[in-house]
């Protein structure tokens, strides 16, 4: 079964007699080809999962001169199947005729649209190749977009307990082996395995190179942002990925787990609403203010004495006691939720 979600096929019409013009030719100057032929799609995609192929590609919005273009009239969705015994590395890719998609406005509000064309009509043990031009009339077609290939065997089972574990600006992965194919029969070939990661949920990216192994590290994130994971399983076949099912997402969120850097210059002076205490304001961006402790000299513990916004580097402690000393600390917090705190500064106390 094959269909297309976003777009409409449209039907394949041979035309037989000649375009007859009205007229004696034409009433303005013709347009330039180079002003209406689309620029040549960049991003043809394709997922693979037990149920078949996902084809996915952008909307061109502009024509090969970079002017903005307002949409398509169709898409041609070549396809070309070759038994994996019979694939030559060297000889031309021998594409069908081609399955006329419908095409349509390339902005859909503020959204550049997206064709998606799904297919479960794959043969085992084939490799499959797919192109796709885009046209704005019958004479105006883009160049070829790139070419995407994959091969179609009884898929191998997705991994089981994908989990994951945040740190900072990183998150690590971790996932069962795969033994199996789909329907239950043992792997006789070696398996890897493609890590996936989305932004949103949607729109899944690979990241990496398939691996051997069951665990991976992301390093390629950012604190406090939401990510979302798929690993997809790859029979390795006569040195052939075959892709295979794909687990169930998860997602995480790195964690800053770095303080800020300890407060400098911190002084203490009594005056006659209390004892004032002074530090030099922090040079970093996230800093979410300041912690500001106090102990007694016949005591080893700190007390915290205030908070203070990160705009500010003064506090006042009005509740000193004028018959001990008092010795003071200030700590720096960052914007995290909850905030990393810094080591507490060097002391500073009054002089008598």
């Amino acid at each position: 079964m094959e269909k297309i979600i976003g777009a409409r096929v449209a039907g394949v019409f041979l035309l037989g007699a000649s375009l007859l013009v009205g007229g004696c030719g034409y009433k303005d100057s013709p347009v330039p080809p180079e002003y209406v032929v689309p620029e040549a799609i960049s991003d043809l995609l394709y997922i693979v999962n037990e149920k078949g192929v996902q084809l996915t590609w952008s909307y061109p919005v502009k024509n090969v001169k970079g002017a903005a273009i307002d949409g398509v009239d169709k898409f041609d969705l070549y396809r070309a199947v070759v038994p994996v015994e019979e694939y030559c590395g060297t000889c031309p890719i021998p594409f069908s005729e081609p399955l006329n998609v419908e095409g349509g406005a390339s902005i859909d509000g503020k959204v550049r649209q997206k064709a998606i064309y799904e297919s479960s009509l794959l043969r085992s043990g084939h490799k499959y190749f797919f192109k796709v031009q885009s046209r704005t009339s019958w004479l105006a077609a883009s160049d070829d977009s790139n070419i995407i290939s994959f091969i179609w065997f009884q898929p191998v089972a997705p991994p089981k307990n994908l989990v994951t574990k945040p740190g900072d600006r990183e998150i690590s992965l971790n996932w069962q082996p795969v033994s199996t194919h789909l329907d239950g029969t043992d792997i006789e070939n070696p398996v890897k395995y493609q890590v996936l990661r989305s932004d949103g949920g949607k729109d899944y990216v690979k990241i990496g190179e398939p691996l051997d192994g069951l665990n991976y590290t992301d390093k390629q994130v950012l604190n406090s942002k939401k990510y979302f994971y798929t690993i997809q399983s790859m029979m390795d076949y006569k040195g052939e990925l075959v892709d295979g099912g794909v687990s169930k997402a998860v997602s995480s969120t790195p964690l800053d787990m770095t303080p800020p850097m300890v407060p400098t210059g911190v002084t203490a002076v009594r005056t006659d609403v209390g004892i004032k205490i002074f530090w030099d304001k922090s040079s970093e961006d996230d800093i979410g203010g300041y912690r500001v402790y106090r102990r007694d000299a016949d005591r080893d513990n700190y007390q915290m004495i205030g908070k203070v916004e990160p705009q500010y580097t003064l506090f006042v402690d009005a509740k000193a006691s004028d018959s001990k000393r008092s010795y003071y600390a200030v700590t720096a917090i960052d914007m995290t939720t909850p905030p990393n705190e810094s080591g507490k500064s060097r002391e500073a106390t009054i002089r008598y």
